[in-house]
């Protein structure tokens, strides 16, 4: 994962925090549930031995992406974001004219993104189409449920 991706500072150490947990404690309880397995005897014919195994081996592939993900996070000083269009860490009040009701949205990136606390991804279909939009003009995102359009009315941090 080569992209850079701007993130909110909670954001990166909610990712830092969870890469730290998945390489101290869950590393840990992996090992000893392999030594456990092992004490057992045979094992070519051990089931516990292979699924642990095997779940240190998804594990360490989640620690890789991880990785990944802090190493090419950039932390965005929100003190410094554009208001005056809809851009990454923008918050904005839009009416969603299919649903004729206000909905506010929080673009973020794609780790970030949370729709049940209104945070949408910037390459989602409707961060996508918000994007670059000012006050008053309008949006149509192609989502999986059909056009949506939206009316920009805020734009906020």
């Amino acid at each position: 994962m080569s992209d850079i991706q701007y993130v909110t500072k909670d954001g990166y150490d909610q990712m830092v925090s969870e890469l730290k947990y998945l390489k101290t404690v869950k590393r840990k309880e992996i090992s000893l549930a392999i030594a456990e397995a092992r004490e057992k005897g045979d094992l070519s014919e051990n089931a516990e031995y292979h699924a642990a195994r095997e779940e240190l081996g998804h594990l360490e592939a989640k620690i890789s992406e991880m990785e990944g993900k802090v190493g090419s996070s950039r932390v965005m000083d929100e003190s410094k974001v554009d208001t005056s269009k809809v851009g990454i860490l923008t918050k904005v009040d839009v009416m969603n004219k299919k649903l004729a009701k206000k909905q506010t949205f929080t673009i973020v990136s794609e780790a970030e993104a949370n729709l049940k606390e209104g945070k949408i991804s910037i390459t989602s279909p409707i961060g996508k189409a918000l994007i670059g939009k000012k006050i008053g003009e309008k949006a149509i995102a192609q989502t999986p449920a059909g056009a949506m359009e939206f009316e920009v009315l805020a734009i906020g941090v």
